[in-house]
């Protein structure tokens, strides 16, 4: 498995980088690339993720972070990089 982006929206609480960063670590998924921003009391993250040295499947990934998004209030959503890109083009 290669790369994904990981998305992340909902409002701003304390904790949302530190329990999405630690699953991934324990995981074994490099972060390549991070972007957050607050506007207001919104949040919302965007990470290139590098799943290669993972032996989790995706589908197991994706549940757990959408089990972690419900436990602190947010939205969490993985893609594959080629399905994002090719959702994306212009």
């Amino acid at each position: 498995m290669g790369k994904v982006i990981i998305t992340v929206l909902g409002k701003d609480t304390v904790g949302i980088i530190a329990k999405v960063c630690t699953y991934l670590a324990g995981s074994n998924i490099n972060i390549l690339d991070i972007n957050q921003t607050i506007v207001q009391d919104y949040f919302n993250m965007m990470m290139i993720a590098d799943m290669s040295g993972t032996d989790k499947p995706l589908e197991e990934v994706m549940a757990d972070l959408d089990r972690i998004g419900e436990e602190i209030g947010v939205n969490i959503r993985v893609q594959r990089e080629e399905i994002f890109t090719s959702m994306h083009r212009i």
